[in-house]
């Protein structure tokens, strides 16, 4: 049986823009056609209007968002353990759980709901504390069930019929049976055919003939009259008394109230964390849909499988989903600078200086010599022109230039046309909130003890930017002390101006600014920056040796 393909997420950073997107589905698609496991793209934020306007215009889905990267219950092999129900009875469950070689039962009812557990400490209790002689008809117990963990046959009477009375042992003297035996009671008896007359007619529900013995045909005759279940069985006295208790329905003794369970989506760390407050061996796993799916413990625990990630258009910790760290990175294809991420085997690791992570797998398409189809080239094509900023951005190479015109070929698309519709769709503020706009595409850095982030937003207009820095320099201090940050940084980019306004908040974020850009002063409204597009090659280099001078 060949063993099944692996999942492998291909997820670009946080607030991901056009390149995170497309290069994900890109590499996915490509990976999914050269290797043996099963590639799925992820995005780690909520996709911007720029990013929907291209998975729209190509008729591309957009990828299902992941907040964790941690080990979830649905990645480790959990113990299939079926349902059981609630009616029977303890010794079948305790013979279920010889047979699989475990402690503990789930009960389940006919919609696969869990209805409680069963442990073997719940059997253990019921043997040995239980010395109730009414047990048997508090528990609604089935004269059938009876016979089932005596080994026994229903030789008369209705056995779907439940017990009513107390348990007696008919041991002693035919007047000791008379004075002890009333209505509906169940009699064990042996061989002794004026006993169990005597109990019959004492109104017995039950008469248990031990020892296999044959039925009189008296006993037979008068049972049939008065409506009594006559049980024959092998077992001895003795051990018909000491087994007949195991017959009770489980549902009397399993575990109903105040059930510990987990869903198929729970964390691994959080599984844990739980486990280690309640010192239960077994604990349900449940469906989205609340279904009973298997088992969990510890030990299953300790089989976990990482989840297994390819990161594409980032490589610092502080921009990659959350968790990373509990996952298995595989691969990092990316064009920025080398960041913090750190693995703890050897990965295959792309990283050159090109204006975009989608221009990176376009090379790849061609060393692998994959046909790129309409739609992937379409994405692959829509990436390098925000990522360049349609080549006007310093960080644009011969080489993006290349491949966009090669894919506008096969994506049958008018490059400039093109990048305009998704600039404009981009830049549609009208209908988002400051909060919003700021996170479309945000990035956190860190260096020499500095911790501080750069959001930036472009437009097609310079006057749509001017109304949105008023608007935007709220957010900036909001953001300020959510992240814990030193200083946050906005770049507002004019596209076709070539230019971008800074805006900024945080202490000495105004005077790192002036230092980075040779300016006497820039207030924290914000600066005009002429030729500044790039956040990557302009803004973050500028800063980062701006603050080993303060």
């Amino acid at each position: 049986m060949a063993a099944e393909a692996k999942k492998v997420w291909v997820v670009g950073h946080r607030n991901p823009d056009t390149d995170s997107v497309c290069a994900a589905i890109s590499y996915a698609y490509l990976k999914n056609r050269t290797e043996k496991n099963t590639y799925l793209a992820k995005r780690a934020g909520n996709i911007n209007g720029e990013t929907r306007y291209v998975l729209d215009y190509f008729g591309v889905d957009e990828p299902e968002l992941v907040t964790y990267a941690g080990a979830q219950l649905k990645d480790i092999t959990i113990r299939k353990t079926a349902g059981v129900n609630s009616r029977i009875s303890l010794k079948a469950a305790w013979e279920r759980m010889k047979e699989m070689e475990v402690v503990t039962l789930p009960v389940t009812g006919t919609s696969g709901k869990i209805k409680g557990i069963i442990v073997t400490k719940d059997i253990a209790t019921s043997c040995m504390d239980e010395f109730d002689k009414r047990a048997l008809a508090k528990s609604n117990t089935s004269f059938k069930a009876i016979a089932e963990t005596i080994k026994g046959e229903v030789y008369a009477g209705n056995e779907h019929g439940r017990v009513q009375g107390k348990v007696v042992v008919a041991a002693s003297g035919l007047e000791y049976v008379e004075e002890d035996v009333g209505k509906d009671d169940v009699v064990i008896v042996g061989d002794r055919v004026d006993a169990q007359l005597s109990a019959i007619r004492s109104d017995a529900g039950c008469i248990i003939i031990s020892g296999g013995y044959e039925v009189d045909g008296e006993v037979r005759k008068l049972a049939g009259q008065r409506g009594c279940v006559i049980i024959t069985t092998p077992f001895d006295t003795f051990s018909v008394a000491r087994c007949i208790n195991q017959s009770m329905p489980i549902r009397q003794y399993m575990t109903k109230d105040g059930l510990i369970t987990f869903a198929i989506d729970d964390y691994v760390n959080d599984v844990k964390d739980m486990m280690t407050k309640v010192r239960h061996r077994d604990f349900p796993v449940l469906d989205e849909n609340g279904r009973y799916v298997g088992m969990v413990s510890r030990r299953n625990l300790m089989s976990m499988q990482k989840k297994q990630v390819i990161l594409v258009d980032h490589n610092e910790r502080s921009q990659a989903v959350e968790g990373i760290g509990e996952a298995e990175i595989l691969e990092i294809i990316d064009h920025h600078r080398l960041g913090t991420l750190e693995t703890v085997s050897p990965v295959y690791f792309r990283n050159q200086p090109l204006g975009c992570t989608s221009t990176i797998i376009w090379q790849m398409y061609q060393e692998k010599a994959v046909e790129i189809p309409k739609q992937i080239a379409g994405l692959l094509l829509s990436a390098i022109l925000s990522d360049t900023l349609m080549f006007r951005s310093p960080t644009c190479t011969p080489l993006d230039v290349a491949a966009a015109e090669q894919l506008a070929q096969i994506a049958e698309v008018e490059i400039e046309e093109h990048a305009k519709n998704m600039f404009r769709a981009g830049s549609d503020f009208g209908n988002k909130t400051p909060e919003e706009i700021f996170y479309q595409d945000f990035k956190v850095f860190h260096a020499d003890n500095c911790d501080f982030g750069v959001a930036q937003v472009s437009a097609m207009s310079r006057e749509e930017l001017d109304q949105l820095a008023g608007q935007l320099q709220p957010q900036l201090m909001q953001v300020l002390g959510e992240k814990k940050l030193d200083m946050v940084y906005m770049m507002l980019t004019d596209i076709l101006e070539e230019s971008s306004c800074v805006i900024h908040a945080g202490k000495d974020a105004g005077r790192l600014l002036a230092e980075a850009f040779r300016r006497e002063d820039v207030p924290a409204e914000g600066v005009w920056l002429p030729g500044i597009v790039s956040r990557k090659k302009q803004l973050i280099p500028a800063l980062m040796n701006a603050l080993t001078e303060l």
